[in-house]
């Protein structure tokens, strides 16, 4: 039987050619296409994109996409405390409470679909700290974190956390080789035997934030292995049984490093460390980061994917 032509616009005619270059069948979900969230009675939000569903803080918590399935393969993606939660916060001399999924805070569903999550200054947290999810097309999500200061804020951290769940036994950190600026960039798998917290730097200058003793406070310090230098803040935690990769990636400039325990740890896990800089009082400083979920990605596509994500324009605020 011969199917009739069809004419998509051109928003509907990306987000077909998107899902085709990750492998998914483009008529999956069509209807709408769902690309927004939406209100779930436990104050949480729900979302289905036809390649990707599940909730954003489930139950009114402080967390990212949680109970995330893949749709095409019926996987389920994360585990723990989610994918793109916030998590611990630091300044050069403090460390705000356990993490952001810890603080009282507030989200409200927007007009375009996508959430804005809010917590306030409070005593001892001279800062409001906001983040706005919203899906990109049916298998991207993109964040954008941004701190408004009340007081000078040295340093200022935000490690944003992923935890997939058990298959995504794989990681890889597109690096170089140590620092050396002639060092070829390739990706550099987690393994074991670099050591068991291994994190992936910006250039040398930022060591000094790394090494201020935020990482040796309560609770769950981390002694933190530095492997060398990103090629570009870009990781890739893979789950071969199921032939599905999850590709996590940050802005360069919004972006200080990259963590991830050896690959094998229970964890399951990938770490943005935004920001990494002094946010005078006053002023409002923002991140990006993007979260891609496809079948038989190649680290080449990956790239590509990188590559585009650079050129596009930030979504309005």
């Amino acid at each position: 039987m011969r199917v009739p032509a069809r004419r998509f616009p051109a928003p509907t005619c990306c987000a077909i050619a998107l899902a085709l270059f990750l492998g998914a069948d483009p008529r999956a979900g069509s209807a709408a296409p769902a690309l927004a969230f939406k209100r779930a009675a436990d104050g949480g939000f729900a979302f289905d994109t036809g390649q990707l569903r599940g909730r954003l803080r489930p139950g009114g918590r402080a967390l990212g996409l949680c109970s995330v399935i893949h749709e095409p393969t019926g996987a389920a993606l994360d585990r723990s405390n989610g994918l793109f939660s916030h998590y611990r916060v630091f300044t050069a001399d403090h460390r705000y409470g356990g993490g952001a999924w810890d603080w009282p805070g507030t989200a409200r569903l927007r007009d375009d679909g996508a959430v804005e999550v809010e917590w306030p200054a409070a005593e001892g947290r001279p800062f409001a700290l906001r983040a706005v999810y919203r899906w990109h097309d049916p298998a991207t999500l993109d964040l954008e974190t941004s701190v408004t200061a009340h007081a000078d804020l040295p340093g200022f951290e935000s490690f944003l956390a992923s935890y997939f769940s058990e298959p995504f036994t794989n990681c890889l950190v597109e690096a170089r080789s140590g620092f050396a600026a002639d060092s070829g960039a390739r990706f550099i798998e987690a393994t074991q035997s670099v050591g068991d917290w291994q994190m992936f730097t910006r250039d040398l200058s930022v060591l000094t934030l790394i090494t201020d003793g935020r990482w040796k406070r309560e609770p769950n310090p981390v002694n933190w292995v530095i492997v060398g230098q990103w090629a570009e803040p870009l990781g890739l935690r893979r789950a071969p049984a199921l032939g599905l990769t999850a590709v996590v990636m940050a802005a360069p400039e919004d972006c200080f490093a990259l963590a991830t325990p050896q690959e094998a740890d229970g964890h399951r896990s990938l770490y943005l460390s935004l920001f990494g800089r002094t946010v005078k009082a006053g002023e409002t400083a923002r991140a990006r980061a993007r979260l891609v979920v496809g079948t038989d990605l190649t680290e080449r596509r990956a790239v590509e994917l990188y590559q585009r994500y650079l050129t596009q324009p930030a979504q309005p605020r």
